[in-house]
């Protein structure tokens, strides 16, 4: 593995474990950091969030972050899982570099 690739794992732990703990603290989801899996649905059956904790995720995230979340960022598909928002924000992330 080139140290490319390492940096960029290393950015998607980091950026997955504060989104643990947005949801966890901000939005007072009930589980411990690892019960939270990636690929679970942010909503309905998943975690459970509902459309004003997605307005809330989504003003935590723009300011622990510092990316902007537009219209077609807070779409179904990009707020469908934990991994999904992961993407997001390092998509927002290199857009500021």
């Amino acid at each position: 593995m080139n140290s490319g690739d390492a940096a960029r794992i290393v950015e998607r732990e980091e950026v997955l474990a504060l989104l643990r703990r947005i949801l966890i603290d901000g939005l007072d989801v009930k589980r411990e950091p690892d019960e939270i899996d990636p690929d679970a649905p942010l909503f309905g059956s998943g975690l459970g969030l509902d459309s004003i904790d997605a307005v809330e995720l989504a003003i935590l995230v723009e300011e622990r972050f510092g990316v902007h979340l537009d219209d077609d960022t807070m779409s179904r598909a990009s707020m469908r899982t934990v991994n999904s928002l992961v993407d997001c924000v390092i998509a927002g992330r290199a857009d500021t570099r």
